[in-house]
């Protein structure tokens, strides 16, 4: 270990150029990977979870659990690496989620829920959706839709099919999802005795308006070298379009729509209301990113969306209003831990330049602090890992430079005791790196094996699993990254900037403080 230690210090010194550029990579590549770094508040704890979500409109609760929710259920055990399913019914809607081991990757889970949902037989209007990658904390932007001369449901059509069809072609964007407003429908109100008069039933004039609403296709006619093509356009676009539609001929005579129902405009049924402040009925989007993405990232896009669909596409009337901005709550975490991490150096630096009493001794050390830290971030972003309070705020400044320390305070004395012994005019000529490697070999040993042993120290916490473990672990990855980038520079860099800043008027300065 000696021999090992012996020849970094060695090649440190004797190559100091080169020392100083692959340090100065090191910083730019730590900035870069903290700059491009996902930060997030908190960490996700969450398990790999897939959820189906199925519609049945107008159908009770017990009948969308028979028919949609026990089949999916069953369908789902077979599922490789599933911890349990759950479910949640309800009037018209069924809810299922497979949750899986630590460890499972979302499209491995993804694809074994797809292969067992086309196994499942169920009735013939439910078609089962698998619900977007993302985890709970996924929510990233809301907003509101505001107009002084829209309502509620006007403003719902152009969200549905307007401003929906923007976002979700962010990047990074997985789903929008919507509360409030009033869906837009055509109702038909029937006359009973219109019914009578023209000898019709209910269901003749479903079936009518159901099949008229599509548009088929015929052949094509060529004529003079050309090719037409004959279609039959039959989708409605109005209440007027409704009202045209024929249910039967009666000895001739068209029996139409509007001959035995009222065609307006209506709303279909609401099982829940989105309010904001005093407006009882608004429309709410939340934008949901994609699990793994960086948030910053997709926030950018997501405003350059919104600033471009209030500026040239939505009625000059209609405006998206932010209602809550994930970016505040990472600008106030970026703050919080930048403000500690600024304190904490300054702290150090104090506190190191009274019990010191020397700039150069102390510059050695504090300058440590930032360098270790730019290494974790850099560890990290390779690593794949992101960054939180909670694995930022776990740093200990102390135990980073307490190896930096020892060496600076070895050196420096190991030197003042070579001016007393030579005089200080002699001792400003003579070549120092000799005495620093020597030194410097012996502290660092011991400087080694300290380090190793708070390293050591961490490994119960990378062992936890599950919650714990995607809590923590964070936690003590980058307290382990910046204790070895703190060993690293204290065995080349420290020798290299002592040799050069210590190589005159080393004396030890007597401290009043006890």
């Amino acid at each position: 270990m000696n021999k090992f230690i012996k020849n970094i210090i060695a090649f440190s010194l004797k190559n100091k150029a080169f020392t100083f550029i692959w340090v100065a990579i090191l910083a730019i590549a730590g900035f870069i990977s903290f700059k491009n770094m996902p930060i997030e508040a908190f960490p996700d704890v969450t398990n790999t979870q897939i959820v189906i979500i199925t519609q049945w409109n107008g159908r009770s609760a017990e009948e969308v659990e028979r028919f949609v929710t026990t089949p999916i259920e069953l369908a789902m055990s077979p599922v490789q690496k599933k911890t349990s399913v759950r479910s949640t019914t309800m009037f018209g809607l069924s809810i299922v989620k497979i949750l899986f081991d630590d460890g499972v990757d979302d499209t491995f889970a993804r694809n074994q829920v797809n292969n067992q949902l086309r196994t499942v037989n169920l009735p013939d209007e439910v078609d089962p959706e698998v619900q977007p990658p993302y985890g709970p904390t996924g929510e990233i932007f809301r907003y509101t839709l505001e107009s002084k001369t829209k309502d509620s449901r006007e403003l719902l059509t152009l969200q549905n099919w307007v401003i929906d069809r923007a976002l979700r072609g962010v990047p990074g964007v997985a789903d929008i999802n919507v509360f409030g407003g009033q869906d837009k429908v055509f109702e038909l109100s029937i006359d009973p005795r219109a019914l009578d008069k023209y000898n019709l039933t209910p269901l003749q004039v479903y079936d009518a308006v159901t099949k008229s609403n599509l548009n088929v296709g015929g052949d094509v006619i060529e004529k003079n070298g050309q090719a037409y093509v004959v279609r039959g356009i039959g989708l409605v676009k109005s209440v007027a379009d409704i009202g045209n539609i024929t249910i039967q001929n009666d000895s001739g005579n068209p029996v139409l729509v509007r001959y035995v129902a009222d065609v307006h405009e209506s709303s279909m049924p609401r099982v829940g209301q989105a309010g904001l402040n005093k407006h009882e009925d608004t429309v709410e989007g939340i934008v949901v990113m994609r699990k793994g993405e960086n948030p910053r990232e997709v926030l950018v896009g997501v405003k350059a969306k919104i600033k471009e669909l209030n500026e040239k596409i939505l009625p000059k009337d209609v405006k998206m209003v932010t209602f809550y901005d994930r970016d505040n709550l990472m600008d106030f975490t970026t703050h919080t831990v930048m403000h500690n991490l600024i304190e904490g150096i300054i702290l150090v630096t104090v506190i190191v330049l009274i019990f010191m009493a020397d700039w150069r001794t102390t510059f050695i050390v504090s300058i440590i602090i930032p360098l270790s830290l730019l290494f974790a971030f850099l560890c990290l972003k390779l690593a794949g890992m992101s960054a939180n309070l909670l694995s930022l705020g776990a740093v200990d400044f102390g135990i980073i430079i307490d190896g930096a320390v020892v060496m600076v305070e070895g050196l420096f004395v190991m030197l003042d005791h070579k001016a007393l012994k030579y005089g200080t005019e002699k001792f400003n000529k003579l070549s120092k790196g000799g005495w620093i490697k020597q030194t410097g070999t012996g502290l660092g040993k011991a400087i080694f094996f300290s380090k190793l042993i708070i390293i050591t120290s961490l490994i119960p916490i990378f062992s936890f699993q599950k919650v714990e473990g995607k809590m923590f672990s964070p936690l003590a990855f980058t307290l382990g990254f910046a204790l070895i980038g703190a060993l690293i520079f204290t065995l080349t860099l420290v020798p290299v900037l002592s040799h050069i800043l210590l190589n005159k008027n080393v004396r030890e300065k007597k401290q009043s403080i006890c």
